[in-house]
């Protein structure tokens, strides 16, 4: 979600629009905050950097904010933040929401949280001026539950150039091509505990598994698989990178794989394709979604086709032909700037919608 903003509002500011973002600053050290980054303006906002709490008091001290400012528009983005939808509707603000995926389906939500969640996720649908899924399994989840029509408008992605194998790669140990990649959060729905088991099932793998990323919140199932990375000969955890770091990791890898039982759509996979990658995810809905050949899906949660496909994949690569495949299809369907101009559409659309 904060690369989909990253990449989305920069762009609406190229076609005139003035931006302004809330941050949380507890994600951003005093020394960070920029107040004006590519023409998007920002205002820091405190929230308690509590996993339960945080989402919904940020949004809450935003919409309130948002009054001094008498926007045209107030995007909100995700589900739970929706719970103060019908507060920015009281307050004459014109909401368009987009909603990223049912986070209630995420295993690391308790019974309340969940609650909470689909509550959102009415709200949010309901009382927005309109609606923004980022998926077609999300358009369809929306029509089947509420009766109402999405706009769909998918992440995007954008073709980058290679970084060739340099500081990063050396800092961890790594040679061009021998790694197998992915990179996520710690929580359950990633299944990284299945792709570090599958790892270890493997005997003398010609690879290192590299993981990169952490949790937002330390949670026993991300110390669990910290725990299992460090009993495990040949795995790597970075931590959160990005930027030339990340950009290095992703170009310099022999297969990138996403163990996911549960995404939205996720960008990674998209930038694995953009970066030219072999790439093996589970048979979820929403990977489904990209026409990927079939011997690159593998049964979500099934921990021994995962070892013998990442083996095989890894051995296999990509031929120019695939990849081409891939540039095209992200090139047509996937570009950051068709989604700022669509969603620049959706804009006017709620500036214009008259009932209440």
């Amino acid at each position: 979600m904060e690369k989909h903003c990253q990449e989305l509002y920069p762009r609406l500011v190229k076609l005139g629009c003035e931006v302004l973002v809330f941050t949380r600053t507890p994600y951003i050290s005093r020394d960070n905050r920029l107040f004006e980054w590519r023409g998007v303006k920002f205002h820091h906002l405190w929230c308690p950097r509590k996993k339960s709490l945080e989402a919904i008091t940020h949004t809450l001290f935003a919409v309130s904010l948002a009054r001094r400012f008498k926007p045209d528009i107030l995007h909100i983005h995700a589900i739970g933040p929706c719970l103060v939808v019908p507060l920015a509707r009281a307050l004459g603000f014109k909401v368009v929401m987009t909603h990223h995926g049912p986070d209630y389906e995420r295993a690391k939500w308790g019974r309340l949280a969940k609650r909470a969640l689909k509550q959102g996720e009415s709200w949010g649908v309901r009382y927005s001026h309109r609606v923004i899924v980022i998926s077609r399994g999300i358009q369809e989840h929306v029509r089947r539950l509420y009766g109402r029509e999405a706009v769909f408008i998918p992440n995007g992605v954008h073709i980058p150039e290679a970084v060739p194998p340099g500081e990063g790669l050396s800092r961890w140990g790594l040679e061009p091509g021998s790694y197998v990649f992915t990179a996520c959060r710690f929580v359950p729905e990633k299944g990284l505990h299945d792709l570090i088991e599958a790892y270890r099932r493997l005997k003398n793998p010609p690879f290192k598994l590299v993981i990169a990323g952490d949790a937002d919140h330390e949670t026993p199932y991300s110390r669990n698989i910290k725990e299992l990375a460090a009993r495990t000969p040949g795995v790597v955890l970075t931590g959160f990178v990005s930027g030339r770091p990340l950009a290095e990791l992703f170009s310099n890898a022999g297969l990138f794989v996403l163990p996911s039982y549960y995404e939205g759509l996720p960008i990674a996979l998209l930038e694995a394709l953009s970066y030219g990658l072999p790439v093996l995810v589970s048979d979820i809905p929403q990977h489904r979604e990209l026409p990927l050949p079939d011997f690159r899906y593998f049964p979500k949660g099934d921990v021994e086709r995962l070892a013998r496909a990442m083996k095989d994949l890894f051995h296999r690569g990509i031929s120019p032909e695939e990849r081409k495949k891939y540039f095209d299809l992200l090139q047509r369907d996937y570009n950051w700037d068709h989604v700022a101009e669509r969603t620049l559409g959706v804009y006017r659309e709620a500036q214009d919608f008259r009932t209440s």
